[in-house]
């Protein structure tokens, strides 16, 4: 029989799950910034469709929010020896 020690458990540490809500957070954010800019007058074109929040800052901050989701998922916390 080995004397290997067989750990049970979750996949991921539960000092990662912080930074998972926090990843979801940001990515909830992002589609916040990227809501709005409806025209009351279906006839009426309305320009604040295209402004620089909703096309530029909105999906860049959900970009960010999933690679920091990665990031919280790979995390190898410290050990304490």
């Amino acid at each position: 029989m080995d004397n290997e020690t067989h750990k049970t458990g979750f996949a991921i540490p539960p000092q990662n799950y912080k930074f998972i809500w926090i990843g979801i957070a940001i990515v909830v954010i992002g589609f916040i910034l990227m809501a709005g800019g409806r025209s009351d007058d279906p006839q009426v074109f309305n320009e604040a469709m295209f402004n620089t929040r909703r096309i530029v800052v909105a999906p860049v901050t959900v970009l960010a929010g999933f690679l920091f989701e990665i990031y919280a998922i790979m995390r190898k916390p410290k050990t304490e020896e």
